[in-house]
């Protein structure tokens, strides 16, 4: 049965406008404003975040060589599957494990908490360091990449960190070397990046890249990676790339009600419009909820390079129509316009990423009403994903104290000592939850347009976790909260 032959209620946006009037006020989400902020920082800063992700990464201590395997979603029994190094997926893991090692070097008050509150041990910074080389030694060569768009996503959540906190070298040339592979892809005629070469569904098929010129509003995430090398390397060529795409997506993706279109083709001889339509939404005509989000995400980035107005009144178009299209209990639908029915999927993964967004727009209007209200759509948007697709198994760190014996000098001298070593222990908290579930959250959707070569709904997603875990870093960044 197709979607269109499923029984129908309300479109979710309908049901949106009369069932969230209470909840940024004093009947909202456990009463208070304060209420969800406390819950969600309960939740970002949880040792069982931090341990979930230890849990997966230090499984690839046990291989002679470094990963070439990375984790994207989870399966039907909460086990993550598996891409190549080459997938566009692959940065977010790495990504993750960056964010936690700038939570222990760059915010040594921060200690994950267990449920009571209390303050949890960690692994020392080091460790981290690691795990966090570990799993990007072979990520490297992707900056060589010429095929796809997806460098900013595969190459800046853990190289722009390892430059951060450690002016890593190979990171900086990494960066670079990438910036300049994705420029590779800029058209002068279109004036923008070319997102995918072809792009194969049980409806259409673009095999010709001679022909179409296909950009996805995903894209807006890799500019960052062009703005950051222009002003590390003074380099004009790379800015002006990067902000004639954000014209040309702000121009062509978005729709006079402020919605987005997923996929653009263009007529690469004339920079003409070819056509628009999804590849991972309901249709051509609604409205993909990550897809928004990336828009409202991407184009706050922008705005923060360049400080044009134009990109930060986008964003805030398509913000407030991201927010009056969410259903009551705060978590997007795959697609925000669909119509909505018992199995119709949400995808966590776009509430993340708009909260991103949501929290640039509120550090960039900081100081009146519309700023505030946008911090607290960004808590309410988190809250509703901790509150309903949190996988609630608690992991939290454990030490031993195995005996050593160890000569010591003088020579001859033996002393019997305690060596710390980090033991994960797993404790279920609900009856409900999902049972050895590798990932932070649920409730992710991948794909679920009728006509894909494959729909996925319903499981844990690496940038799903990735962004949740970004969001408490630009919370300890912007200091808006000080968990201890």
């Amino acid at each position: 049965m197709s979607l269109d032959d499923s029984p129908i209620t309300e479109p979710s946006h309908k049901r949106a406008k009369t069932e969230r009037k209470d909840m940024n006020g004093v009947n909202g989400i456990k009463g208070s404003p304060q209420a969800p902020l406390e819950r969600v920082t309960e939740a970002l800063f949880s040792a069982s975040v931090e341990a979930k992700v230890w849990s997966v990464a230090t499984r690839a201590l046990g291989t002679l060589s470094p990963p070439v395997l990375y984790p994207e979603y989870t399966d039907a029994s909460g086990n993550y599957v598996y891409r190549t190094l080459d997938f566009w997926t692959s940065g977010f893991f790495p990504g993750s494990l960056y964010l936690l090692l700038e939570r222990a070097i760059q915010y040594p008050q921060y200690k994950p908490l267990i449920p009571d509150g209390k303050s949890q041990i960690r692994p020392h910074h080091l460790q981290l360091e690691h795990l966090c080389r570990w799993w990007t030694t072979n990520l490297h060569q992707n900056a060589l990449k010429r095929d796809t768009h997806d460098l900013g996503f595969m190459i800046a959540p853990w190289a722009m960190k390892s430059w951060e906190i450690h002016r890593d070298p190979a990171a900086f040339n990494t960066l670079i070397m990438a910036a300049h592979s994705l420029a590779s892809r800029f058209n002068a005629t279109t004036q923008c990046l070319r997102s995918w070469d072809v792009c194969i569904t049980q409806k259409y098929k673009f095999t010709d890249p001679s022909r179409d010129f296909l950009v996805i509003i995903d894209n807006m995430l890799n500019l960052d990676l062009l703005f950051w090398a222009a002003k590390e390397t003074s380099n004009r060529a790379l800015y002006d790339m990067a902000q004639a795409h954000a014209h040309t997506t702000r121009k062509h993706h978005i729709r006079e009600d402020k919605s987005t279109f997923h996929v653009v083709n263009f007529d690469a001889d004339t920079g003409g419009v070819k056509s628009r339509f999804t590849n991972q939404g309901y249709s051509d005509d609604s409205c993909w909820a990550r897809g928004q989000a990336w828009g409202i995400l991407g184009f706050m980035q922008t705005y923060e390079w360049t400080r044009d107005p134009v990109f930060l009144n986008t964003a805030r178009d398509l913000a407030k129509y991201f927010i009056a299209h969410l259903p009551a209990d705060g978590v997007p639908y795959w697609d925000l316009t669909a119509p909505v029915t018992e199995t119709s999927p949400r995808d966590t993964s776009a509430a993340m990423v708009a909260a991103c967004g949501l929290l640039l727009l509120y550090k960039a209007l900081k100081g009146g009403i519309e700023a505030d209200n946008y911090l607290q759509e960004a808590f309410q948007l988190v809250n509703g994903v901790v509150h309903t697709n949190m996988n609630r198994q608690t992991l939290q760190f454990g030490v031993t104290h195995p005996a050593l014996q160890v000569a010591v000098y003088p020579e001859g001298c033996i002393d019997e000592c305690a060596s710390d070593g980090f033991d994960l222990l797993c404790v279920s908290q609900s009856s409900n939850s999902i049972v050895n579930c590798e990932t932070i959250l649920g409730g992710a959707t991948i794909n679920n347009y009728e006509f894909a070569p494959r729909r996925w709904s319903n499981h844990g997603l690496v940038y799903a976790d990735y962004y949740f875990l970004l969001f408490g870093n630009m919370l300890l960044r912007m200091g808006l909260t000080d968990p201890k």
